[in-house]
């Protein structure tokens, strides 16, 4: 594995957390969900760290990494983030060759 495919990655340690924080719940609708959503996709270099990871249902994820929802669920998600992480900033959410 490489070093950016690794940084993508969403470790144990970080889903953990993740879920943790959101209660284990989908933070769009509020049904049981798993924490493997990058706010950031990794198809765009997101790093798979608990800044840039969210729990979503099956549904939610879908809609929001499959769909013309995309647009209007990134706020929504971007504002859930914010409030977790005072001085949260998704520039430093993706992956810099060299780091």
């Amino acid at each position: 594995m490489n070093r950016r495919t690794k940084a993508l990655d969403i470790p144990l340690r970080v889903k953990k957390i993740v879920y943790a924080r959101d209660g284990g719940l989908c933070i769009l609708c509020g049904a049981p969900g798993a924490p493997n959503a990058h706010y950031i996709s990794r198809g765009q270099s997101g790093l798979g760290i608990e800044q840039n990871v969210v729990t979503l249902c099956q549904t939610c994820h879908t809609a929001y990494d499959q769909s013309s929802q995309r647009e209007t669920l990134k706020p929504i998600i971007a504002d859930y983030l914010r409030s977790k992480y005072p001085g949260w900033d998704d520039m430093r959410l993706t992956y810099k060759k060299g780091e």
